[in-house]
């Protein structure tokens, strides 16, 4: 009978059966779904359908490609040659067309399996389905075998877990129930170094949209996850299945595919041992291992030397490579066996209850109550380490480690008893119980839960003993008396426990705000800290004041450690000191004073790590005789180093950013550079050596006129190449700060009039119109740089500017400015080039499309003019959309002489 009733429990339930019978019923008259799952684009999911699909086909498999996505990959098309390809319908859509999968061209030709790639795709509006898997939800309902790909960010439950990996919200997503019926799941998968190689030979990308796919999506760390999330989700759906297979053949569970193991760690002294067992087991298993503590809100201790001995734990915890937490509920059973459902433990270690007879009597062993309720999870109590059995049957309260506790309770409820015995005297007072009661209530909120309980209970003998006859004795006459005393007891214990609890979590709250207000002005601090060295004060400053004594940032200066900023100022350490700090940032581990790492040193030094490694160490001395930090002040300061690791990271990245920019803007104009010389410089000797050579060769065949032409020509591109050499001098002088600046009076005139000759000498084909009045005012600065700058300007326009056309050259007063204008009536400057045609070597294309000049011209003439004092700046267009001025303005000299009298012409216009 009993063997009976054991195969009667294990029989499959009702459940299991009837999703049996429905999968089997389903897959008679519906077609099978495989689904080629990646990690991300590129790592080859539609190449293996492909080759599985050929491989099919050699079986004598009915395949048609109902929809193959190439992307232009060669290696794919390859592939696809061979199969039976659907012709694509054409749509119209926002005056486009569109090329999509015709489902009904497949339904017609019914073959036993289509390839449908991308599964996510989203159809164009006026589509039977909206989407591409509910295409295949029909072919796989018509008994049509149906195999597509599709990458892990697509599947709906993953998608806000995808954007915050990669900061990409997806669009197009595909129900998890779609991927959860399918028949069978390969995953495609390649490391991400190999993707990102793939991208970078163009197989996956383009090569500008490969570049930016590689900046954004295709990070390593993106990659990773991604993978991680396929992995598990594949590894997900094949334990769903291993679990239906389990349930329908009768097969007992669970089946865990890992172990991991979780430790009950704590501040007494056996919670050392218990971790150091849990850690060999985890070992010995190949396990990971978690270590948590547990806490009431409001009952945490205040005793350094415990939080001390607790921190000390934890840190062993992680030096012995557990992951640690702090969980914090008021049932502490239900909170520990929650947190291990969810993070899949399968073995909780703990140790031996240390809780007296009279907790365990009122249920409160939390060994017990979590052997209790452990019903889907191993728990393992470890009974080595310090014994229970010598802890006595009655313990006493530790008068000398709590007494102002007790001392407050005492004076309390004695002052209560004279307050009351005046009162007496003078009144007769029915509820002196109430005086009890504030007693208490004081105690709570003074001392805490343990000094109003003590409170409660002497409230309940002095009353008894003083008030309630008879008198002077603990006997009591009337029966009521007697209930309202234990009721008095009842409510004094249970009104001072609340109140007691309410005032340690008080406590608490307002010491993690202190500690959070902390850390919240030390970030922003940090984040006011525009230079390195002001981020490296305010380090040492903070970190200072924290420990109440002297902290130093010691940083890599590619050598070895060097002192970076200290408070108070300090400039060398010890012998024992530098070991510690280079021993911390080695080993990524906390040396020097109080450690077990050169503990004759001075300071402790403890490692800042970031995310690319350990940038620096921190040295922490704290005042004399002050040997052991605060708990609550360590644990700040491990956030506040944490911090600083990260600004100090930052910064350095800042720096090196800005070096990048520095090489690539000065490889920018090297190349520029030498591209304007190759150019500049061969096409004038070009043309000197050609002249040169036709003289030397032809010289007595030609004519005089060709001759001189050819002389001409020498001689044009001669003064063509020292212009451009000068150009060159002149612009490495000006950003050398070596260019020496005459300040002499200027007539503006005299400089237009020369500049506009030596204009005419250059190029005698284009005509220069001088506009200017008598009375202008001096000015000061370099005559002759002034003169290049109006020639740069003239030749500058030549360039640009038809050939027919003329070049004007006016000035005006306008306040105490000289303001030039040289104007042409060329293709003109776009807006957005108008400031950036003065940066060196940038040129505006001419209106063959040709860029003309070296880009030296103007860059020049900006640097002269600021340097005399001025501004230049371009407008653009001038009339007609076309045309360019060049405005000057220089500062004049308002005390010049006024025009000669008897003229009555005001301004000068000349044609040159």
């Amino acid at each position: 009978m009993a063997d009976l009733a054991g195969a009667r429990d294990k029989r499959p339930t009702p459940e299991a059966m009837l999703a049996r019978v429905q999968r089997e019923s389903a897959a008679k008259r519906r077609g099978r779904l495989k689904v080629f799952l990646g990690a991300a684009p590129g790592v080859g999911k539609t190449y293996a359908m492909l080759s599985a699909a050929k491989q099919a086909k050699t079986e004598g498999i009915d395949v048609v490609a109902g929809v193959v996505e190439t992307h232009g990959r060669s290696e794919t098309e390859t592939m696809l040659a061979g199969l039976d390809v659907l012709p694509r319908k054409t749509v119209e859509y926002n005056k486009h067309t569109l090329t999509e999968f015709d489902i009904d061209a497949a339904l017609a030709r019914k073959p036993a399996l289509v390839l449908v790639d991308e599964l996510a795709h989203s159809n164009p509006p006026t589509s039977r389905h909206p989407k591409r898997y509910m295409d295949v939800e029909e072919l796989l309902n018509s008994g049509i075998d149906v195999w597509t790909t599709m990458n892990i960010q697509h599947l709906e439950s993953l998608s806000d877990v995808v954007s915050r990996i990669t900061g990409i919200v997806v669009r197009e997503r595909v129900p998890d129930t779609v991927l959860e019926q399918a028949d069978e799941i390969v995953v495609v998968d390649i490391t991400p170094d190999d993707l990102i190689q793939r991208l970078k030979e163009g197989k996956v990308y383009l090569p500008d949209n490969a570049r930016r796919a590689i900046d954004n999506f295709f990070k390593p760390g993106n990659l990773t996850a991604l993978r991680e999330l396929a992995l598990r989700r594949t590894a997900e759906q094949v334990d769903d299945e291993m679990l239906s297979l389990l349930r329908e053949n009768e097969i007992e569970g669970p089946w865990p595919t890992a172990d991991r193991l979780l430790v009950l760690v704590g501040s007494d002294a056996r919670s050392e041992t218990v971790l150091r067992t849990a850690s060999r087991m985890a070992k010995g298993m190949k396990a990971s291992l978690v270590a948590i503590h547990l806490e009431r809100p409001g009952s945490e201790t205040t005793d350094q030397a415990e939080l001390k001995r607790l921190d000390d734990i934890l840190r062993l915890a992680r030096r012995l490579g557990a992951e640690t937490s702090r969980l914090s509920a008021q049932d502490l059973p239900a909170e520990l066996l929650r947190y291990a459902r969810r993070e899949n433990i399968t073995q909780i270690v703990m140790g031996r209850s240390g809780a007296d007879w009279l907790a365990r009597l009122r249920g409160r062993s939390l060994t017990d109550e979590v052997l209790r309720r452990a019903h889907d999870v191993a728990v393992l109590v470890v009974t080595e380490g310090a014994s229970d059995r010598s802890a006595p049957l009655f313990r006493l309260p530790n008068l000398s480690s709590n007494f102002s506790v007790y001392a407050t309770a005492i004076a309390s409820v004695g002052g209560t008893v004279c307050l009351g015995m005046v009162l007496q005297s003078w009144f007769n007072l029915p509820n002196l119980s109430m005086l009890f009661l504030t007693a208490v209530l004081y105690c709570a909120l003074s001392q805490g839960v343990t000094s109003a309980i003590t409170a409660a209970f002497l409230s309940f003998f002095a009353y008894n003993f003083f008030f309630i006859p008879p008198i002077y004795s603990f006997t009591v006459a009337e029966p009521h008396e007697l209930f309202a005393l234990v009721i008095f007891l009842i409510v004094a214990v249970f009104t001072g426990g609340l109140a007691g609890r309410v005032r340690e979590q008080s406590d608490a709250i307002r010491r993690r705000n202190a500690s959070t207000q902390r850390l919240y002005e030390f970030s922003r601090k940090l984040s006011g800290a525009s230079k390195f060295d002001d981020l490296l004060v305010t380090v040492t400053g903070t970190l200072a004041a924290s420990v109440d004594g002297t902290a130093i940032v010691l940083l890599d200066d590619g050598k070895d450690l060097a002192i970076k900023a200290a408070w108070p100022p300090e400039d060398q350490l010890g012998t024992a000191d530098l070991a510690a700090a280079r021993w911390a940032s080695t080993h990524r581990e906390v040396a020097g004073h109080q450690t077990s790492t050169l503990p004759s040193a001075l300071f402790q030094f403890r490692p800042l790590v970031a995310s690319r490694g350990v940038v620096g160490v921190v040295g922490l001395q704290p005042k004399a005789g002050m040997n052991q930090l605060p708990s609550e002040v360590d644990r700040v300061l491990a956030a506040m180093l944490e911090q600083t690791a990260i600004a100090i990271e930052r910064a350095q990245l800042s720096e090196e950013t800005m070096r990048a920019q520095a090489m690539v803007e000065s490889e920018r104009l090297r190349s520029a550079l030498l591209s304007s010389i190759s150019h500049d410089l061969r096409t004038p000797l070009a043309s000197i050596v050609g002249s040169v050579t036709s003289l030397r060769t032809l010289g007595q065949r030609m004519s005089e006129a060709a001759r001189s032409d050819l002389l001409a020509t020498i001689e044009e591109e001669a003064a063509r190449l020292s212009r451009f050499v000068s150009n060159l001098l002149d612009m490495t002088r000006l950003e050398a700060g070596a260019l020496e600046l005459k300040r002499e009076w200027i007539d503006i005139g005299d400089v237009v009039r020369e500049a506009a000759k030596a204009a005419g000498r250059s190029f005698p084909k284009r005509a220069t119109v001088i506009d200017l009045p008598r009375d202008l005012p001096l000015v000061r600065g370099d005559p002759k740089l002034l003169v290049q700058v109006i020639f740069n300007l003239l030749d500058n326009a030549d360039k640009y500017t038809e050939r027919e056309t003329a070049t004007v050259i006016s000035a005006f007063q306008t306040g105490s400015d000289v303001v030039i204008y040289v104007t042409d009536q060329g293709i003109g400057i776009p807006e957005a080039d108008h400031e950036r045609v003065f940066e060196k070597f940038y040129r505006v294309a001419s209106g063959d499309g040709r860029a003309a000049g070296t880009g030296l011209g103007l860059s020049i003439c900006r640097g002269v003019i600021v340097a005399m004092g001025g501004s230049i700046v371009a407008e653009s267009p001038v009339h007609d959309g076309r045309g360019t001025r060049i405005v000057i303005r220089l500062p004049a000299v308002l005390e010049t002489a006024a025009a000669p009298d008897g003229i009555d012409d005001k301004h000068e216009r000349t044609t040159s």
